[in-house]
């Protein structure tokens, strides 16, 4: 079925009444979208920031009639509708298009991300074979990049591992592949606990390597190798918490950092780890360490 899209351009104040019009008059869909390649950092919470020039994407089912709908949205807003584009959209198999997109990736020397659905390039190489499902995580966000690249270069044969913030599983998953005996993932999203599990099984790993938990839920513990690709917000609210993770003389990976963010995460971990060289990648970077003893 073919959609309509119509495409506004607006300024803050007027998402609310934009976005309860357009859901009056029968969009399917209603997303903000930046205009201008403005970043908005992590905004505070119970709070939803938008661009100082946004577009508002509306869709609509392909046999709504153009006319008759500008006429609507005009009279529920009461004014001249902003500056817009209506254009017609042919309906695709969109699963069957991102999986045609998401190709084997390599990262490092050893490990390869292959699609589920995909032949492995080097079926001798260390191979995670990954569908993430509703959850983040799978190689191709410089973040996760950073981290599978570090991951790739560690000595993880028998180490105890925990992924703060596990999405997809994927950098614990790899980190058994590679050798660790036994990871810990947690999430605050019950879906990339689901996702995590799935991707385990999908990779043959024994789930009492992988023990899965949501945060309130996690057991005492430290691990030789933690991990956390989360946010540099949470990053600097939870150091303490990290810290008490990784056991003295354990390594500590953290990700998910904007490149201007990186000295607030590199302060808040100073005084307990020894931090090496920040790493950088498209303007993300990765910041690692050895706890002292």
């Amino acid at each position: 079925m073919p959609w309509l899209q119509l495409r506004l351009a607006i300024a803050p104040e007027q998402a609310q009444t934009l976005e309860d019009a357009l859901l009056g008059v029968g969009a399917v869909s209603v997303t903000f979208m930046d205009a201008e390649d403005q970043p908005i950092f992590e905004p505070d919470l119970g709070t939803t920031p938008l661009w100082s020039h946004t577009h508002l994407l509306a869709l609509f089912e392909g046999d709504v009639e153009e006319s008759n709908l500008l006429a609507h949205l005009q009279l529920l807003i009461g004014d001249e509708l902003p500056e817009y584009q209506l254009e017609r959209i042919e309906d695709q198999d969109w699963e069957r298009s991102w999986m045609d997109n998401f190709h084997p990736m390599r990262f490092g020397r050893r490990l390869w991300i292959v699609p589920s659905w995909h032949a492995a390039p080097e079926p001798n190489a260390v191979n995670l074979l990954l569908d993430p499902g509703l959850a983040f995580g799978t190689g191709t966000h410089p973040t996760t990049a950073l981290c599978l690249e570090w991951l790739d270069g560690q000595r993880l044969t028998g180490m105890q591992v925990l992924d703060f913030g596990c999405g997809s599983g994927i950098l614990a998953i790899a980190a058994l592949l590679l050798g660790a005996e036994r990871a810990i993932g947690t999430d605050i999203d019950i879906q990339a606990i689901e996702a995590s599990r799935d991707n385990a099984g999908r990779n043959g790993i024994d789930p009492a390597r992988f023990p899965l938990f949501l945060p309130e839920q996690l057991p005492d513990g430290q691990a030789d190798v933690v991990v956390a690709n989360i946010l540099a917000g949470p990053l600097v609210a939870l150091a303490p918490q990290i810290t008490a993770r990784v056991k003295p003389g354990g390594r500590l990976a953290l990700s998910g950092i904007l490149a201007e963010q990186a000295e607030e995460v590199r302060a808040a971990y100073i005084e307990q780890f020894d931090l090496d060289p920040t790493a950088d990648k498209d303007g993300w970077v990765r910041i690692t360490g050895i706890r002292r003893v």
